[in-house]
């Protein structure tokens, strides 16, 4: 198995990338915690993975309070042992399609807090539990909008902010054996994906192609799991400081802005 013996922290692992992720790391090995905020969803990825003879364990809270992170880290090296996989994936965004002039500033500020200060609160209170074992892999899932304007202002910022700080950690952290890269994942079929494709399907709009891949499909949510798998494990030793971007040649066929309105 790819994970024995790793113990692994997966933020937003109730649903989408993150419950697929926290599936398939139990599934190679390593026992979990889920850090989410619904913890009804948290408590049925933990019931998966026990049922399928894993080992999990569900931990509630908001990933934006420093102290609160603090306590379930610890949490987790009381209750599973030492993290040394930490897997950043929640994130949100809060501002819809608005341009920059229309978005609310508690939009825009609980975008930056979710998807860039929660990933340097949970990187800075695992890294002693990381140094004490001898190293860990951290990965930080960013997105293709923090390299093209796909997303929101809020949202593209605090992405390409989150590569920035990949970065940075992977410099410091690197005498200490704690590897730190990026996820880049491009259109994934999470249930807020699934939706908007419905939702763009009823108004009779032709979806834009999202890869080159089989008609321009998107990704599931397996595929960047998988992603994430090679980055958590000794596989990937020697990739550090590097943004993965996963996306199906989105891309690289110019990356078009993904519009959902009416020719």
């Amino acid at each position: 198995m790819r994970l024995e013996h790793k113990i692994a922290i997966i933020t937003g692992g109730g649903a989408g990338m993150g419950a697929a992720t926290a599936k398939l790391f139990a599934k190679e090995g390593a026992k979990i915690a889920i850090i989410d905020i619904d913890e009804t969803a948290a408590n049925r990825v933990c019931k998966d993975i026990a049922a399928a003879g894993g080992e999990a364990l569900s931990l509630i809270g908001d990933i934006t309070d420093a102290a609160t992170v603090a306590a379930l880290v610890a949490r987790c090296a009381t209750e599973l042992g030492t993290p040394t996989v930490l897997h950043n994936n929640a994130g949100i965004q809060t501002e819809g399609k608005k341009p920059l002039f229309q978005v609310e500033e508690d939009a825009f500020d609980r975008c930056v807090a979710v998807n860039m200060k929660a990933p340097w609160l949970l990187m800075k209170a695992v890294t002693p539990y990381m140094r004490e074992a001898g190293g860990g892999s951290i990965i930080n899932t960013a997105s293709i909008g923090a390299f093209t304007t796909v997303g929101s202002i809020g949202y593209s910022a605090s992405k390409a902010g989150l590569i920035a700080m990949t970065r940075v950690a992977a410099v410091e952290l690197g005498p200490y054996n704690i590897r730190v890269n990026a996820l880049c994942p491009g259109a994934t079929m999470t249930p807020m994906a699934e939706k908007t494709a419905q939702e763009v399907a009823k108004r009779g709009i032709k979806p834009p192609k999202f890869s080159v891949l089989n008609g321009g499909r998107m990704a599931t949510v397996e595929e960047m799991a998988y992603m994430a798998l090679f980055l958590a494990s000794d596989e990937s030793s020697y990739a550090t400081g590097v943004p993965f971007i996963n996306d199906g040649g989105w891309m690289a066929m110019g990356g078009m802005q993904l519009n959902t309105d009416e020719a």
